[in-house]
Order: C-alpha cells, then structure tokens, then sequence
C-alpha cells in the first residue's frame, strides 16, 4: 500500500496536474477541491491515513493558513508542503511558521515535487520512530505508535482497543518478532492504568529455581544467596500491568503460585509470613500454542483459562505484507539518522523484492535487515544488491515460530511481487519484450504474460490498482497470476519448500 498524499488546491487543472505527478512519484493520491474539504478529510472519525499534504496557500472559503491552523488544533502532525503562485515571501514565512515543511512555487516541476515529497515522508517517519521510541521509554506507547495498514490488522486493533478499556486478562499470540509486547505496552498506556507501572517479565529467562523469587518476591534469608529483601514484580507491578511474555515456559511449580496469584488477588513471598495484597492487570504472551501444551500436560489448563479470556492473535508479517513498504520507510529513517548516512530511500526494485518475501522472523528480522543494509551500503540509494534473501525453516507442530533465519544470496532479478507494494524510489526503466527463445522458437504465452505483468509493475512503480487498470483486469485476477507465477518459478517453489 503506497503512502497516501492529499492535494489541497481550487484550480481543478492545477489538481490534476500535481495528482499525475504524485502518482508519478509513486504515491496515492488524494484530493480535495476546498481548505473545509481538506479539513474534513483530515479530521474525520473514519478518515483515511494520510502521509502528507499538498497544500495551497490561496484558496476561496478557508485558505492554506486556515488549513494549517485547523490541523494543528486537530492535533495532527502530518507533514505539509504549501503551494503557491501568489503573495510573496511573508505569506510563506508565515505558512512555515503555521507548521509547513516546505513550500513549491506553481507550477512546480516534477523533480521539485518528489524531492520535496520524499523529504517529507522520510522526516515524518524519522519524528515518528523517535516518538515511538520516547513513549516506550515512558510508559505512553498507544496504538498510533503501531504502523500498520493492513485490513488484517485493522480487526486485531479493535479487539486491544477495546480490551484496554477494562482490566481484563490478555493473552497475546504470535510468531517471535511480530510485535506482542509493542501491543502490551500499546494496551497499558492507551487504558487507565497508564499512569501506573508497565512491567515487563521473560519467563522463558528465568531461571527454574528463581522463578518464585522474582515473581512473588522473597524475604531477606529465605535462602542461601537472599542477602536483602525483595519485593517481586507483582507488587512492584501493584496498579499497573504486569507482562508476562513467554508464559508458557514457566515452570508448573511456579504455575500454582501463579493460579493462586490471579485468583486471590494476593501473592506470597519466598520465606514470607503473610500475604501481600496487589492489583495488577495481566497481559500474557507466547509463540507457542498454549492449547497444545495443555494437552501435553505442560501447561495447567485452570491457569490457561485464566489467562485466555481475551485471546489476541498478532498475524506474522507475511500475511500483511502491505506493512512492509512504510515499517521500511521508518527503519531507513531511523537506522540512517543513527548512523549518520545520507540514505535518501530504497529502490522499488528492493521494495518489490523484500514484500514478497516471508520474513520467519517478522518485524524484528525485517528491522536487522535494514540495519545491516544502512550499515553496509556504498550508496546514498538501497539497492536490490543491499538485501540478502531470507529463507525461514519450517514451524513445528505446537508453535508459532521456532526457526532461526537463513541468509543467502540474493537472486539475479527480483521474482513478481504478490501484495500491494510501493516504491521508495523510482524504479529502473524496464526492458523491451522478447518474443523468441534463445533457440528462436515463439515462447510461451504464460512467459511473456508474466513478464508483462512485471514491466507493468516496474512502470506504474507498484501500484496495483493502476497496474490492474491498465492490463484492463481485476485486480483479485492480478494477484492470482502473481500467486500462479510465483507457485510456477522454480526458485520460489525452492523457498516454499524450504519453509
């Protein structure tokens, strides 16, 4: 899914012509003929997630100051660039001053656009990591610091939403590296206690024998080692949310105490006298299935159902691959400022290759990769040539993931891509079609048709619904030829294989 920009402007000519060279660039466009449109269209309860705005400075009714003084009461920090063919240098300086990012002079070039465009987008996602990475560090994490687009997504935010009005017990699933203790702290700080402690405990890292102690607490001598006293997560938690991750590697004689723990509202420290009393909201989480663990006999099913009351299933990335364009575009960000490189963005040709891949690991394996790939570049551009394909392991029966990722080389051309991805940066000119072998007999229709489907991909830069258009087919049609293409390539039924 590309980044969505909205056009601001009366003159209808002016409209499409910036509209054409923000598709052009790559993006989606959005426009709005008036100021109270684009207000509307910002400020909506159901309003469409939009990058950054074209706006222009002069228009009937609510002008591009109006525009921006609305948004800023709105609370909304998206990034705007103003237009204008009248006024001078004050009513710019003033529209810089109201929160604009930058300004073009109409008609503005194509060039100017996407240079002004791609700036934009890339200190937006910069604030936006930076952001995120302060309200972790404070306890404030909400769900608008979670980037997604994803329709598959969407239901999975409503349930936390919901679930983060009231204290009820959340048990979060998901492969390793999809972001479950991100929708913890997203729960904590977007309910009531979100003022309270967030405490975040491994249980997978624990060790057997301390696993009471560090939960419950223990008294100063209760043990050989306990020199002082030690008041355990669950009171330090005490009008918080405690984080369970990784429940289902506890040990079960510490899922007694733990039953016992939710079920009186009180705990026990090792060598204590009496109970302690607390109040803590569980949120548990693990990438192993707990039902199966149960019918093993490693998990204790009273205390399953316990923490199973609101189940909440993260979906691994490669079921929402249309994340993976913008998680790019804020690790890049993030990873260059870091760093120090003047990376400008990645190339759609790198862009296709990677959301096509099934990332294993998710969005962890998917930040390391673009990690390496800042730290190793020789260019201000990511290229195809900086990503090395990830190959996964299969999952075994009872888990969500427990594979650790295999790096090989990448291939020769980027295989057709199977989501709704977006350049970062224009794609290189596709070639001219063949229509004979290397022997000189005719090819096979199916082979020109995929390579048909790949140039027209490569051209409108990865925006599916213009790619369907122009092929004049549906887009379900598109991407069942991408699916029948990708299940036909020999090297992509290699990497299923291998998975």
């Amino acid at each position: 899914m590309a980044a969505t920009i909205l056009i601001a402007d009366d003159d209808a000519v002016q409209r499409r012509l910036v509209e054409n060279m923000v598709q052009k660039c790559g993006y989606e466009a959005l426009v709005a003929d008036s100021g109270d449109a684009a207000v509307a269209l910002l400020t909506a309860p159901d309003a469409q997630a939009i990058d950054a705005v074209v706006l222009d400075l002069v228009m009937p009714g609510l002008d591009g100051l109006g525009v921006l003084s609305k948004m800023r009461e709105a609370g909304l920090s998206i990034p705007v660039i103003v237009q204008t063919a009248h006024g001078g240098i004050d009513n710019v300086v003033s529209a810089m001053r109201a929160g604009a990012q930058d300004f073009v002079v109409k008609p503005a070039s194509f060039e100017r656009l996407q240079v002004s465009l791609r700036n934009a987008l890339n200190t937006s996602a910069l604030k936006g990591e930076l952001q995120r990475i302060r309200h972790s560090r404070e306890g404030r994490l909400t769900f608008a610091d979670i980037i997604t687009r994803s329709e598959t997504m969407a239901a999975v935010l409503r349930t936390a939403q919901k679930a983060a009005a009231s204290s009820i017990p959340v048990l979060v699933e998901g492969e390793s590296g999809v972001g479950k203790e991100l929708f913890a702290r997203a729960i904590h700080g977007s309910g009531e206690r979100k003022s309270k402690p967030f405490v975040a405990v491994n249980c997978g890292a624990i060790p057997d024998n301390l696993v009471e102690s560090i939960l419950f607490g223990h008294e100063k001598g209760a043990f050989t080692g306990a020199t002082e006293r030690h008041m355990g997560k669950f009171v330090e938690a005490s009008g918080g949310t405690l984080f369970l991750d990784e429940v289902g590697e506890l040990p079960l004689a510490a899922q007694v105490k733990l039953l016992r723990a939710l079920q009186e509202g009180t705990v026990e420290a090792v060598g204590g006298r009496k109970p302690v009393k607390v109040d803590v909201r569980i949120i548990s989480a693990t990438n192993r299935k707990l039902l199966d663990l149960v019918k093993s006999g490693a998990f204790r099913e009273d205390l399953f159902y316990r923490l199973h009351v609101l189940p909440l299933t993260i979906p691994p990335l490669r079921m929402r691959r249309e994340d993976i364009p913008h998680l790019l575009r804020h690790f890049l960000a993030r990873f260059a400022a870091e760093e120090n490189r003047t990376i400008t963005g990645i190339s759609g040709e790198a862009v296709a290759h990677l959301a096509q891949l099934d990332w294993p690991g998710n969005i962890r394996q998917l930040e390391n990769t673009v990690y390496r790939a800042v730290v190793m570049s020789e260019s201000d551009q990511l290229g195809l040539s900086d990503f090395p394909q990830t190959v996964g392991h299969a999952v075994p029966d009872g888990q969500f993931a427990h594979s650790e990722p295999l790096i090989v080389a990448p291939s020769a051309a980027p295989s057709l891509v199977s989501g709704s991805e977006i350049p970062m940066a224009p794609l290189a000119t596709a070639g001219s079609l063949s229509m004979l072998t290397s022997a000189g007999e005719v090819r096979p229709l199916e082979d020109m048709e995929n390579e048909i489907i790949r140039f027209a991909i490569s051209h409108y830069r990865g925006q599916m619904s213009e790619v369907a258009r122009r092929l004049k087919i549906g887009r379900s049609t598109l991407y069942r030829k991408l699916d029948e293409a990708a299940a036909n390539d020999p090297a992509e039924g290699g990497a299923q294989d291998a998975n």
